[in-house]
Formats: structure tokens, sequence, C-alpha cells
């Protein structure tokens, strides 16, 4: 959806030094860009990055953050980053909806996959060979 509102739109991949990743950021950042090669949405670029989301997306001249609500839950712990992310870096953020994934999160889809369930209904292809295949 944002590739269609945007002229550029870059994925962000936040490094949070205080949390356990399962999958490393490269190997994500590769299998999100076979992703958007498959979709042909060549308008989208991903990066990694070890910083404040609002410096990240000052240096890269966004104009604003976008960001995936899948309930009311979701939309309140945005919506505190939101103002957060105004204050410093005066940029707006725009909330879409997950839309009919809305009821599934990372943590369910990862869930599954350690019970080895099919999860192609829930992420791309791209993404469940990696997530499978760890």
């Amino acid at each position: 959806m944002s590739s269609k509102l945007f002229d550029e739109v870059i994925i962000g991949i936040g490094i949070n030094r205080g949390k356990k990743r399962i999958y490393s950021v490269d190997l994500m950042k590769k299998a999100i860009e076979k992703t958007l090669k498959s979709y042909k949405l060549n308008n989208v670029k991903v990066i990694a990055y070890d910083e404040l989301s609002g410096d990240v997306a000052t240096k890269n001249n966004a104009t604003c953050f976008i960001r995936g609500i899948r309930n009311g839950i979701d939309y309140n712990y945005e919506e505190n980053l939101a103002c957060l992310n105004e204050e410093l870096s005066n940029l707006d953020t725009i909330y879409i909806r997950a839309g009919k994934l809305g009821n599934i999160s990372s943590t369910m889809v990862n869930e599954l996959v350690s019970y080895k369930k099919d999860i192609s209904k829930y992420v791309p292809n791209e993404i469940a060979n990696v997530i499978c295949n760890k």
C-alpha cells in the first residue's frame, strides 16, 4: 500500500540492542528484498540501522513514518512512538491497517514454525523460506 502512496519507501530494520533476534538482520534484509523484487516494488528499499528511527528518517530525507497497526493495542503503542518521533524529528506518522492478517503477529508465526506448521498464508514465500529453513 505504501508504495502506491509515495514515490519512494524505505523499510527500516532497526537493530534493538536490548532484544535478542531470532533471525540475523542480513538474512531478513535479503528476504525482504527478494519479496519486494517478486512483487515488482521497485520504489521500495530496505535498510538496517542502529540509531534512533527519527535520526535515520531525517538522514534519508523522509517526509513521514508509516506504521502498520493490527488493533487498538498496537495503536496505543504506536501513538506513543509517534508522539516521541514527532517531538524528536518533527515527522508525522501515518498508520495503515494490517487488513485481513491483522490478527497475526510475528510471535504467532514463529510459534507455528516451531511446531512445523504451514505459514504460507501468513507471510510471503520468500520470508517463509528464510524462517522455515533457519
